[in-house]
């Protein structure tokens, strides 16, 4: 048998495996953000409210998320290869069958339920994989690989454009499910590792597989309970961004253009977070804090931005506020996920992202129909903007109650060895290791 290595790569296979997860993101959100741009087709063609086709979208996030811990279970018990590769097939079908829908119901069977189901399968296993690929820079590596959301929104949210004024809706989802396919050779590249800390044998039961008690952990219960509240705003510019910009009196490429420089935003900001948190000036859980209530911030600051005079205008204030919108949400983006090993340890981190994803999928359900009855109701997506930015800054509050999200009394010196896998204590430069009596058996002098 071949020995286990004494703890993550942090590199060789590990950078075909973040290779994979850009793709497998890109995607996966990449897209999801850019089909708000097929909405009012849908809704011209079918006859409906922005708030029905909200639903689309809606749905497709919210399956996405809550039965990612379906795929990470998945994941734990045969491997993250075979069940990304399914999933890719399924995201693809979902797009091939929603392209000969009749009615809105379709959409929600194709996009919604199929694709949903099919993207639930793919991203968990893919990036917790990823993360067990890297221990020093393990936030620069889920960063690289997160970039494939910026990367392929500002490729496709052109390219989905010309698409509809092209080929029409139905052309374009058949398209789409080509390009969806690709998913599936993503997930041949993600080779198995064996790492110390993992149990002996796989989860028997579906509970265990899908890693519920990990919520005993008071951490990653506050933790979640934040990421939930902010998963309530932050979903909604990947469905109502380019409505709002028409809605701002910008054309459909204009719309296009501010989805891209809220992409190009997002895609570097997610390098740069990367590599600060592991440089370990800061620690996670406050850079998680600061940068959540900035995105708030900017979603606010989307929903205040007066129209244009007329359609053949720039947009500069809106082009503005979306490329700071991206930066503050793409510096967020990889740090959640970075900070998940040292709350729950390498062996869960796969579960641990599951779950995260589907308590961020009660927020995604919630956000984008509740935009989509606010604009109904008010006329324009400003109140959208400004409620679910209000989300965000709530969730952002919580996560202060998490361990070194304040600032000590006294500074604490830079550990000379990396902290060891295990969950108990963040990989922060202020470690402190816990005696057996657990968390109340150790104090942390804080201010």
């Amino acid at each position: 048998m071949t020995p286990k290595p004494a703890g993550p790569p942090d590199g060789g296979w590990g950078w075909v495996v973040a290779a994979s997860t850009f793709a497998v993101n890109g995607l996966s959100y990449g897209l999801l953000r850019c089909l708000g741009l097929a909405l009012p087709d849908f809704a011209e063609h079918f006859e409906r409210s922005a708030q029905d086709t909200a639903w689309v979208s809606a749905l497709a996030l919210a399956v996405q998320q809550a039965a990612s811990p379906v795929g990470s279970a998945l994941s734990t018990r045969w491997g993250a290869r075979p069940v990304v590769m399914i999933g890719g097939v399924l995201t693809s079908l979902g797009f091939f069958f929603s392209a000969f829908a009749q009615s809105l119901l379709h959409l929600y069977l194709g996009l919604g339920l199929l694709a949903g189901s099919g993207w639930a399968l793919v991203f968990a296993p893919a990036l917790g994989t990823l993360s067990r690929y890297f221990s020093r820079r393990r936030v620069l590596a889920v960063g690289l690989a997160l970039t494939g959301n910026g990367a392929s929104s500002l490729v496709l949210a052109p390219a989905l454009q010309l698409l509809l004024d092209t080929f029409g809706w139905r052309g374009a989802l058949l398209l789409l499910g080509a390009v969806t396919l690709h998913l599936t050779p993503c997930g041949a590249l993600l080779r198995p590792l064996a790492l110390i800390g993992d149990p002996p044998a796989p989860p028997r039961s579906p509970l265990a597989a899908l890693g519920l008690g990990l919520f005993k952990r008071r951490a990653f219960s506050i933790f979640a309970l934040g990421t939930a509240l902010i998963g309530g705003g932050y979903f909604v510019p990947y469905v109502h961004l380019a409505p709002h910009a028409l809605d701002r009196g910008l054309g459909g490429y204009g719309a296009a253009l501010v989805v891209a420089v809220a992409a190009v935003g997002d895609a570097c900001a997610r390098l740069v977070s990367g590599w600060l948190a592991d440089q370990g000036w800061v620690p996670l859980p406050r850079l998680l804090a600061v940068f959540g209530a900035l995105t708030g911030l900017g979603l606010l600051a989307v929903g205040l931005v007066p129209a244009v005079e007329s359609e053949e205008g720039w947009g500069g204030p809106l082009l503005a506020v979306a490329g700071a919108y991206g930066l503050s949400a793409g510096s967020y983006a990889p740090l959640v996920f970075g900070v998940l090993p040292g709350l729950v340890g390498i062996g869960g981190v796969v579960q641990a992202t599951g779950l995260v994803m589907m308590l961020m999928s009660l927020g995604g359900l919630l956000g984008p129909p509740l935009s989509g009855f606010l604009r109904d109701e008010t006329g324009n997506f400003s109140a959208s903007f400004l409620v679910c930015g209000s989300f965000i800054l709530f969730g952002s509050f919580i996560y202060m109650g998490l361990p070194r999200a304040l600032p000590s009394c006294r500074p604490a010196s830079r550990p000379s060895t990396p902290p060891p896998e295990r969950g108990e204590l963040l990989p922060v430069p202020q470690v402190v290791l816990l005696s057996p009596g657990g968390l109340d058996s150790t104090r942390d002098t804080t201010c």
